[in-house]
């Protein structure tokens, strides 16, 4: 066999592993494209009914046979319970705001509040649930960023308020709660308590922070030029810190 001969064929299967290289390199992007479209999809369509039949399967058995709509009908309806708890929460809701209701509450406190282990959780719960749905609540308002773990390194944090109290008086009257969560978990974190001048609000809403929490950084917020006021604090403290270092 000839040289030439060899060199046409090597060139050959030099192309034919290029071209099947760029095939599998194409259908893995059309993989991940793929996934990317889907899983958010239908992982919020699980869950969704999966929260669905979890409360079905906990409100419909206490609903008397002749009052249940699935006894009439050939099919099963997804979501009665769903609704039946709403309309249920709703009317709760209407019978508190009457004076009977406001009685009945103040009772049910006082009787929770005088058992020993009982109190601390309810107390807690009713805390949380107070802050987290009322409208003049400002948790989780505001984007920032703050030192942490150490001076030098950047986290992402939620403003959730300010202390009382002891808190408040030993740190000087400025201190601000910040709760800075960790990553993929939003939900558990670690809670800081931070005087408001170490503290860079950011432009970015808290459903973008929360999305780059999640993302560890991949769902990035467009990009926004941060004001002069806070890119003065952010150099400032910059140059404190690599001072301190040299």
């Amino acid at each position: 066999m000839t040289k030439a001969r060899v060199d046409e064929q090597s060139k050959a299967g030099a192309a034919r592993i290029s071209i099947f290289g760029g095939l599998m390199l194409r259908l893995r992007t059309y993989f991940f494209a793929g996934v990317l479209i889907t899983a958010p999809i239908s992982i919020t369509i699980y869950l969704a009914w999966a929260i669905i039949h979890w409360v079905d399967g906990a409100v419909i058995p206490l609903i008397p046979d002749h009052y249940n709509p699935e006894t009439y009908l050939p099919f099963s309806v997804p979501g009665i319970g769903l609704l039946i708890l709403s309309i249920g929460l709703t009317l709760i809701g209407a019978v508190t705001a009457s004076m009977v209701g406001r009685m009945l509450v103040r009772g049910s406190d006082q009787l929770l509040n005088r058992m020993p282990v009982v109190r601390g959780v309810y107390n807690a719960l009713k805390q949380i649930f107070e802050t987290v749905l009322s409208q003049k609540s400002q948790a989780f308002r505001e984007v920032v960023l703050v030192e942490y773990p150490r001076q030098g390194t950047w986290a992402l944090g939620f403003i959730t308020g300010t202390p009382d109290g002891e808190i408040q008086e030993l740190g000087g009257g400025e201190l601000v709660n910040v709760f800075v969560p960790t990553t993929p978990n939003p939900t558990s974190g670690f809670l800081l308590f931070l005087p408001d001048r170490d503290v860079v609000r950011l432009g970015m809403s808290v459903e973008e922070g929360i999305k780059m929490v999640v993302s560890g950084g991949i769902v990035a917020p467009p990009g926004r030029r941060a004001s002069a006021p806070q890119e003065i604090a952010v150099v400032a403290r910059m140059e404190i810190f690599g001072k301190r270092v040299g």
